[in-house]
């Protein structure tokens, strides 16, 4: 046949379309049969130099969408249309078999300008053959629904002035590519999809809602849980698959899966509240961080921090001299090994002076030589504390008790709080013999590290009258401390807490005056080279809290505007 009888089928076919629809079906695999005869196919390897024009791209397009649309029986007409015949048939039926098509159609086919593509299929030119590019939008009764979605095609034409679809996996999807196809059934949620929940079960946990639960969370999601978790739930919908029909991407969802959950112990409700106090307009900036634990069971609240920057989450991972609030340990070792109550007489005298090393009190005109226990407690003398530690707990240069007493009632050692997610051990060492840090360990200074978590521990053991190792998963193994806290202890230390709290001269007071008379507090002060770190713990009936600034000049006026405020948040 020659070119101009080619030429005025192709005009026949077109007009049938226009006219019949789907009744010019057989004229429209007439010319798919002459395409693909012998002289057609030489023909189609030389490429024309030109883009297909905008009507014959259009009516090339709609053809074999019309095929498409005809169903199984006529896909051999519809990917005769095509650059890869064989490809394109396998193709339609591995969509439609995948998807489990029931129906189809297409609308608003048009064209955009024309573009260079690489040599279509079939062509034995190594120049590029010019196509003009059609779009259109599919809209497939499927497994679950109807799936709407936009694709394109891209036609080309031979220098007999045949067009022709330039066949990709593309066509089918805009995603697919070569070995791939699609399936309908159930869609499953990635891990990324794993929910992190508060407490309650139903607030999800997200670092846009919670900053200081970020690098939590994510660590959690990846690492789960074994309780206080629930598995993933399948959705359904169309997903690509590869060769070995294993899931590569989501191209639908009509049910949404849903990711596995782990249930933490934190309460959205305080997380919120500390998130809020670590950016109080009191601290102007400085870096701060916050613990609450529920005292009962050891389960962490609330962690939050803010404007620490290359240092992280110090609220579970600060290193640093926990100040006076290591007092609380000093004291129940007192209480332990010796034979001091909270009457006993600690004078609080000016300076102490441990192997040539002076010390002194945060203020020099803290001093009262009749001061008891309690009462050098409330207003944090240092020296009343170094004095009777040096002198009643290092014994032959033994200075072990603090570290024993910190280790074995009050449980400091290598937790883990569960979900992967790393804290920074305590340090609490035995200072060597001769070392002015035999004196500084008893005020929290020294070798002795910590961080908020840490200092929240020793207050909920306080509160509770036992070690309860904090833990972010509930059911998370708790380690326990290998002595347990004498009632004797507990009740001294809780009249000491309640001083620092209430008592008018309290160093906490200012802070806690408002709570009820059974809550205690500790606040510290540590230096760290040039600077000064402000600490404050408390207690009420349910949760301990800690907090660190990092620059407030004292615990009082910085870390203890923030823990007032997680307090009266849990009222």
């Amino acid at each position: 046949m020659n070119r101009g009888a080619k030429s005025a089928v192709i005009g026949t076919m077109v007009v049938l379309l226009g006219a019949g629809g789907y009744g010019a079906y057989n004229v429209v695999h007439a010319v798919a049969n002459v395409g693909s005869s012998s002289s057609a196919k030489a023909a189609s390897t030389a490429m024309a130099n030109t883009a297909p024009s905008e009507a014959d791209a259009v009516k090339r397009a709609q053809s074999f969408l019309d095929s498409w649309k005809a169903g199984p029986d006529h896909y051999t007409g519809a990917a005769s249309q095509t650059t890869d015949p064989g490809n394109a048939q396998n193709a339609l039926q591995s969509y439609a078999t995948g998807v489990k098509l029931s129906a189809i159609s297409f609308s608003d086919v048009a064209v955009t300008a024309p573009t260079t593509a690489l040599p279509a299929s079939g062509n034995a030119s190594n120049n590029p053959a010019l196509e003009t590019h059609v779009t259109f939008t599919v809209t497939a009764q499927v497994k679950g629904g109807t799936w709407t979605y936009p694709s394109s095609l891209d036609v080309l034409q031979n220098q007999a002035g045949l067009t022709s679809v330039n066949w990709a996996p593309s066509v089918l999807f805009p995603k697919l590519k070569a070995n791939q196809s699609l399936a309908a059934g159930p869609v499953t949620a990635d891990a990324s999809s794993v929910r992190v929940l508060a407490r309650d079960g139903k607030t999800v946990l997200t670092g846009d809602k919670y900053p200081s639960l970020a690098e939590i969370v994510n660590t959690i999601a990846q690492h789960g849980g074994t309780t206080g978790s629930s598995a993933a739930e399948s959705g359904s919908g169309i997903e690509i698959v590869d060769s070995s029909n294993d899931p590569i991407a989501t191209a639908k969802v009509f049910t949404a899966p849903q990711g596995a959950a782990v249930t933490t112990t934190i309460d959205a409700h305080l997380q919120a509240a500390a998130e809020a106090a670590v950016r109080g307009s009191k601290l102007n900036g400085l870096p701060a961080a916050v613990d609450a634990i529920d005292h009962s069971n050891g389960q962490i609240r609330a962690i939050a921090y803010a404007n620490t920057g290359s240092e992280g989450n110090t609220a579970i991972n600060a290193a640093l001299a926990p100040g006076s609030t290591m007092k609380i340990v000093t004291a129940a070792a007192l209480f332990d090994h010796t034979s001091m109550t909270p009457t006993s007489k600690a004078p609080c005298d000016a300076t102490a002076t441990v192997y040539s090393q002076t010390f002194h009190n945060d203020s020099p005109s803290d001093t009262d030589p009749n001061a008891s226990l309690t009462k050098a407690f409330a207003i944090s003398c240092n020296v009343s504390f170094i004095k009777a530690g040096f002198n009643q707990l290092v014994t032959n240069h033994d200075a072990s008790a603090l570290h024993n007493e910190a280790t074995q009632v009050f449980g400091l050692g290598s937790w883990s709080i569960g979900g992967g997610v790393q804290t920074t051990d305590p340090s609490v060492p035995v200072p060597p013999a001769n070392s002015p840090d035999q004196g500084a360990q008893f005020m929290g200074q020294g070798q002795v590290a910590m961080s908020p978590l840490v200092i929240a521990s020793l207050a909920a053991t306080v509160a509770e009258g036992r070690f309860e190792q904090p833990v972010i998963l509930p059911g998370q193994h708790q380690t326990s401390a290998s002595q347990p806290m004498s009632s004797s202890t507990d009740s001294d230390l809780k009249t000491l807490m309640r001083a620092a709290a209430h008592d008018g001269d309290g160093t906490a007071y200012p802070r806690m005056q408002n709570f009820s008379s059974t809550t205690g507090a500790k606040t510290g002060t540590a230096e760290t080279g040039t600077t000064t770190n402000g600490w404050f713990t408390a207690y009420n009936s349910q949760i301990a809290v800690a907090s660190l600034v990092q620059g407030g000049t004292t615990g009082v006026d910085s870390a203890g505007y923030v823990v007032q405020a997680v307090l009266t948040a849990d009222q």
